[in-house]
């Protein structure tokens, strides 16, 4: 892995990235046409110019992983007695109420075009002759395009209408048309099925962390899943995302782990679940918010129980319903998050430092009062990524962006939508017999269970309001929408996963209440349609 990384991370490097409006970077044409004449030898970094990207857009501060899970039903960002309030913008995000001018739409909008950019940019340098590789040219030109999709994948979800860019050589003053959601569905399509057979399958160090011919079929699986949102009615692919999980099946390379926790330990590059990961090693990925989980979760005082090298700041946590959705025996439960009385790394107790209940003992409960108001032990943290010892402000785990047990549960869940409810009953099992070993008997799922609704009590639950219960029964395929909240929690995609089952804007839950049906999209962002007249803005906005 570390050799990978340090390829990545020189990339970054070299390459630099201008706002993704401009869709030309006129600092890195003056340095390649002028001080470096690339081969193929310097493929890795190259490729990692594109790639780099990816785990920015996802993961820097505000960015996609924030905009698909603080707007749902999973977490909340409540202001705590050390602040986060930011000017309302959590609290906009977990009311939808956010605007077109609020960071986590502007971030997720430019960094992922700033993706889009980079493979126009490394494709026109290869096809223009700039770079001479003619042993892997089609190889690596059919992996490009396969990448700039999965930025496309990112935008055909957040933001819908989105224009479509294909070259790096535009002339001055170029302004891209807007596309229809359905076009750019259409062109994702198109461009891992015309280049997936050009891919390697092979899984090992040169390909970890690139895409090869499996990983492009968790794509293309993904895609097909959610065909029908993403086209907006003019697809319904559930028999293709079905094939396309086969293929990944069927090439017999990976595997669940025997224990979930496996995937997302600190040093978690052999696992044999992970399809595509975004490598990371605080060593050569040395953004400040690269990958801080335990920084954004965990209270101040938790510095003394890994013994980190920064104090972190006290902020996300788990909406008190959505864990009283888990069984109690169940291992996620346990394993993905932090709860209880808090010590030190040898055994001394912690104690709240700030705010009314300062003295009192640090022992994370599964309650917080409401977004406005909440105590340094209020809910549960995110746990799910080792936080090893003694690390700095950023995790050296790799980010598992695709995973065998995503392609288990995206396979059966199109099973089901296509009426094969058993098939998919034992494919939801296989995934559950790992978390259950202490009762085997309730990781068994019927086809009748996942035909049924939500366990999530959905309602307001906070001390702003009255208490409503509006529970779940009333979601189609519930129970499936359930399994993967429980699987996948802390992964970044709850609010896809949501929008899918026609919950994310017509239920409440915590300090939220219902929304219009447009929230399902995000706005583009006022500095986009400021620079581009072609724009219009999302319907709604």
């Amino acid at each position: 892995m570390k050799t990978k990384i340090l390829a990545l991370g020189l990339a970054s490097a070299f390459f630099v990235c201008q706002s993704c409006t401009e869709l030309e970077d006129k600092s890195y044409h003056d340095i390649l046409a002028e001080q470096f004449t690339p081969t193929g030898d310097d493929l890795g970094s190259l490729l990692g110019a594109a790639y780099v990207p990816w785990r920015q857009t996802l993961l820097l501060w505000n960015g996609v992983a924030r905009a698909q899970m603080l707007s749902a039903d999973e977490d909340v960002l409540p202001a705590r007695p050390n602040g986060w309030v930011d000017g309302g913008i959590y609290k906009r995000m977990h009311q939808h109420k956010w605007t077109s001018e609020d960071d986590m739409c502007v971030q997720s909008w430019n960094r992922t075009y700033v993706g889009v950019n980079a493979c126009n940019r490394v494709l026109y340098q290869i096809e223009s002759g700039q770079i001479s590789i003619p042993d892997q040219q089609e190889t690596v030109v059919a992996e490009l395009k396969v990448l700039r999709a999965s930025y496309y994948y990112i935008l055909v979800d957040l933001f819908g209408n989105v224009p479509l860019v294909t070259s790096f050589d535009v002339p001055d003053g170029y302004l891209p048309e807007q596309n229809t959601r359905n076009e750019v569905y259409e062109f994702i399509i198109k461009e891992i099925t015309d280049n997936i057979d050009k891919l390697s399958e092979d899984v090992n160090t040169e390909y970890y962390g690139r895409f090869n011919k499996w990983s492009a079929y968790s794509l293309l699986a993904k895609m097909y899943l959610n065909s029908e949102i993403f086209s907006d009615g003019n697809h319904s692919d559930f028999q293709k995302c079905i094939d396309a999980c086969d293929k990944v099946i069927n090439c017999g390379k990976y595997e669940l782990e025997a224990k979930q926790s496996s995937v997302f330990i600190t040093e978690n590059e052999n696992s044999k679940e992970i399809i595509f990961a975004l490598p990371f090693d605080a060593t050569y990925v040395t953004d400040w918010n690269a990958f801080d989980f335990h920084m954004y979760t965990l209270q101040s005082e938790n510095q003394a129980t890994y013994n980190f090298e920064s104090s972190p700041w006290g902020g996300v946590c788990c909406i008190p319903q959505y864990i009283s959705s888990f069984d109690s025996d169940d291992a996620r439960l346990a394993d993905c998050f932090i709860k209880g009385q808090q010590y030190t790394s040898s055994g001394d107790s912690l104690f709240c430092t700030m705010g009314s209940d300062a003295g009192a003992p640090l022992n994370y409960v599964n309650e917080v009062p409401s977004i406005d108001n909440s105590q340094e032990y209020h809910g549960y943290r995110w746990g799910k990524f080792e936080y090893a010892m003694g690390i700095t402000n950023r995790l050296s785990n790799d980010w598992p962006l695709f995973r065998y047990a995503d392609i288990l549960l995206m396979k059966a869940e199109a099973q089901l939508r296509l009426g094969m409810a058993d098939e998919a009953a034992t494919l939801v099992t296989q995934v559950r017999q790992r978390n259950f070993k202490n009762n085997p008997a309730k990781a068994i799922v019927t086809g009748a269970q996942l035909m049924e609704g939500s366990g999530y009590d959905y309602g307001r639950r906070d001390n702003l309001v009255v208490a409503t219960h509006e529970g779940g029964a009333d979601i189609k395929y519930g129970r499936f929408l359930d399994e993967l909240g429980w699987e996948f929690t802390q992964e970044g995609r709850r609010r896809q996963d949501m929008i899918r089952f026609d919950a994310f804007t017509t239920k409440s839950w915590f300090s939220h209440d219902k929304s219009e049906s447009y929230r399902n999209l995000y706005p583009i962002p006022e500095s986009a349609l400021r620079t581009n007249s072609n724009l219009k803005q999302n319907s709604g906005y």
